[in-house]
């Protein structure tokens, strides 16, 4: 995102957030996972050495996101596995639209048809919630980002997968940002004391963002010279009074409850950044179907 941590972090090489290792084992968990020992049923009755075609295809109008992982899926079941893709990630297509195929061996396809489907119709149901909100916000200057309210273990895929629909990333692990929330507050008693604290021990890189909950505590912390201010939980009507209040001053993101029936209604506050956990823990799968043929 760049407001809590201007240099950017990761690697350009890296696209989907996590290294090759890390996207191998990921793969090997969820393979093992629906694998067991093996695909009894495909033992049983196909003959062993056949080939076939798969074709992964929408079946409902969708955001493409996590073709490449599926890709990795096929390669770690058969190596000889050819994988073609018609699209790339990111891609808005109508229902009916060729995705990809992957042709060779029919065990293969056949033991990686639910693994691969699973990622890809999580991952672009994500990619296609964020594209709706992403229309939400057509002609408003106000960004909307994800949170960290994922499914373990999946966050950089998912995180990926906001960013192919067109919203941006908070972030990623929690040293990657300042962002001092309600339960910090408490423990050291209040905004001053915290934002105090943080100046005094954090790297100088980093910016700090502070969660307030009323139009006392954003003049607070806009007193205490923090960088962004958070608002939780507020109507609209109230993030357009912390909006007139700090004036350009700081930076306003808001959260809570957010989606994308109310999500425009808060752009048009004029607050900086939206923050939306339903991006991650709630997108619905979209419908992908992968038709395997001789």
């Amino acid at each position: 995102m760049g407001y809590l941590r201007p240099t950017p972090t990761g690697d350009p090489s890296e696209p989907l957030g996590l290294s090759s290792e890390e996207l191998r084992g990921l793969v090997l968990h969820a393979l093992a996972e629906d694998l067991g020992q093996g695909d009894l049923t495909t033992r049983v009755t196909i003959p062993p050495g056949m080939k076939a075609r798969g074709t992964f295809r929408s079946k409902q109008n969708l955001v493409v996101a996590g073709l490449p992982v599926a890709e990795k899926v096929f390669e770690m079941l058969d190596a000889s596995i050819v994988w073609e893709p018609a699209v790339e990630d990111g891609a808005e297509v109508a229902a009916g639209t060729a995705l990809a195929t992957a042709s060779g061996s029919a065990a293969g396809l056949l033991a990686g048809e639910r693994v691969s489907l699973n990622f890809l119709q999580h991952l672009s149901g994500i990619a296609t919630f964020a594209g709706r909100l992403r229309n939400e916000l057509a002609g408003l200057k106000t960004e909307f980002l994800d949170t960290r309210k994922t499914t373990p273990g999946l966050r950089s895929l998912q995180k990926y997968a906001v960013r192919m629909g067109g919203g941006q990333n908070h972030r990623l692990r929690l040293d990657d940002g300042i962002l001092i929330k309600n339960n910090h507050l408490r423990l050291v008693g209040g905004i001053r004391a915290a934002v105090q604290n943080a100046r005094r021990h954090r790297p100088p890189e980093f910016h700090i963002e502070v969660e307030v909950a009323s139009l006392a505590e954003l003049e607070e912390a806009i007193r205490a010279g923090v960088y962004g201010v958070l608002l939780d939980n507020m109507t609209p009507a109230e993030v357009h009074q912390c909006v007139e209040r700090a004036r350009g001053r700081v930076r306003l993101e808001v959260s809570g409850g957010i989606d994308a029936g109310n999500i425009r209604a808060y752009a048009e506050t004029g607050v900086d950044y939206i923050s939306v956990g339903a991006l991650t823990h709630s997108a619905p799968a979209v419908d992908i179907h992968l038709r395997i043929e001789p």
